[in-house]
């Protein structure tokens, strides 16, 4: 397909490739948990269930991502270790980071019902996540210990806390009782303020869960004669350990020795240089303005499953931009979003201190919650159809540094929305005729935009220019201002309202009209 004068934006996308050797993680960690858990009424200060639904998402991650072998995780976080020879996305941290939290999203939402079947998903979870590299084996140990020893102390105080409010403490008094004390001294509170000898609490609590990849013998099938024929497989298995760090354990495990390295002592006292670089956030420029751009993993795939109609399944797009809508309700920073077909841009504006503008935790909140959204309104657009499997998108952040860059970067995403609906719309129309797709392809090879546009004309009856708006220029979102109310896409909108567009975002005349979008205000 040709290219359009701005395809220069492109140069501004950064590699960001874990490099090998480097062992390769990500740990995600539930967005603003303590909300979360509190309106949804989880029991403190554990919930089994609750874990137990975090569990099964993480069961999940591995089954879809062969490459990651290792999990470990405890309240609202998790963290997955991808074998030391992987080149998933081809390490690209952004990718990966963005893609394992927006599919864990995606499994929590869905699994909901099954794990809390009498209450109501009141609204989308999102994780935030990060890539950690690790140098070595040695590395890998110490933050396995590091976020091990972490699930321990938390669980501990956490356990004193919750006991003390519930005895008739109020908050300030409870967090004055346990400041500064140690963790004999709390184990001493519970046994004699509450009789809870802390070592019998429940494993899940204390230590967290270990899931890993493990070899096992499991029935495929069964012959002609009934009887089962068996194969070996890789299956995840949770385990609950004192020391998941331990050279013991994990030289043990074949698939953790020969894919991960082996410990070749147990580890003490935890380097704080090496909890120091599993802290590190890399961070956006300043004062530029950030676009995050997400687009639909295996929707080709995705689309099939689901029969969307093609060349464009309105309801589909619409779902997009509802979701789209919720983002820009959640995240205020946000002032305008692009999209179309599978794919959108989100833009913040230019002094945005999000997330101090840390570039992980900005992609992976977007694109986990634009996820968790779409699982959860999926059923209002298309109410009979079942979501046959979690959908998931990957995300990464650009750094644009002018406004005239950026608007370029939004022009070069909607000429990309017409060159590509013209495409596709020729495309399926031959198909629908009766050709293959491989004959169909070679009709359009080399065609300009005449060419498509006569041929649409001539032998289909269809005039391009009068396809519906949405499919020829994609959705734009944005808030609206106080002189801008009045009607939008046939209803009365207010100021401050986030709303849905199809307008042409190339020529300068829409930023003229709107010049609060990307304002300094």
């Amino acid at each position: 397909m040709a290219n359009s004068k701005y395809e220069y934006v492109k140069s501004f996308e950064l590699d960001d490739e874990v490099m090998l050797p480097n062992l390769m993680l990500v740990r995600i960690d539930g967005r603003d948990f303590s909300r979360f858990s509190q309106v949804h009424e989880f029991e403190t200060p554990n919930d089994e269930t609750a874990l137990n639904l975090m569990n099964s998402c993480s069961a999940a991650i591995l089954e879809e991502f062969p490459d990651i072998i290792f999990a470990y995780g405890y309240s609202d976080e998790y963290s997955f270790v991808f074998k030391k020879t992987s080149k998933f996305y081809q390490r690209r941290a952004s990718k990966i980071l963005s893609l394992v939290a927006s599919f864990f999203a995606a499994v929590y939402v869905t699994k909901w019902k099954e794990f809390f079947p009498q209450k109501k998903l009141e609204y989308a979870p999102s994780f935030s996540s990060k890539v950690v590299s690790c140098a070595s084996a040695e590395v890998l140990q110490a933050y396995l210990a590091w976020r091990q020893q972490d699930c321990h102390v938390n669980n501990q105080y956490d356990t004193c806390f919750w006991m003390l409010v519930k005895s008739g403490k109020t908050i300030n008094e409870t967090q004055e009782i346990l400041k500064d004390t140690q963790k004999q001294q709390k184990n001493e509170l519970l046994f004699q303020k509450f009789g809870i000898n802390y070592k019998t609490l429940p494993e899940l609590f204390r230590q967290g869960s270990c899931l890993y990849k493990k070899k096992v013998e499991e029935t495929v099938k069964h012959d002609e004669n009934g009887n089962p024929v068996k194969r070996m497989r890789r299956k995840a298995v949770f385990v609950h350990l004192e020391n998941i760090a331990g050279r013991t354990f994990w030289n043990e495990q074949p698939s953790l020795y020969n894919d991960l390295g082996h410990f070749t002592k147990d580890i003490g006292k935890i380097e704080p240089d090496f909890v120091r670089s599993f802290q590190f956030e890399n961070k956006l420029l300043p004062l530029t303005w950030v676009v995050v751009r997400i687009d639909g993993c295996h929707f080709h795939r995705f689309s099939e499953v689901h029969e969307f109609d093609k060349p464009n399944d309105e309801q589909a797009l619409k779902l997009m931009n509802s979701c789209a809508v919720a983002v820009l309700e959640e995240f205020e920073d946000i002032h305008f979003a692009y999209g179309v077909s599978d794919e959108y841009s989100f833009v913040l504006k230019k002094e945005s201190e999000l997330y101090k503008r840390q570039s992980s935790k900005i992609i992976s909140a977007v694109t986990s919650f634009f996820t968790s959204t779409y699982v959860i309104q999926w059923e209002n657009f298309f109410p009979n159809k079942e979501l046959k499997y979690p959908p998931s998108f990957d995300g990464r952040a650009v750094c644009y540094p002018t406004y005239n860059i950026l608007l370029d970067y939004l022009a070069w995403r909607q000429v990309d929305c017409h060159i590509n609906n013209q495409y596709n719309t020729c495309f399926w129309m031959l198909v629908k005729s009766g050709k293959t797709k491989t004959q169909s392809q070679d009709y359009l090879k080399g065609t300009q935009t005449r060419e498509k546009n006569e041929l649409l004309s001539r032998q289909f009856g269809i005039e391009y220019n009068s396809l519906p708006v949405i499919f020829r220029m994609g959705s734009s979102v944005f808030r609206l201002k106080e002189a801008e109310n009045g009607v939008v896409s046939g209803k009365e909108k207010l100021e401050g309202e986030v709303v849905v567009d199809h307008c042409n975002i190339i020529e300068r005349c829409f930023w003229e009209e709107h010049p609060h979008i990307l304002s300094y205000s």
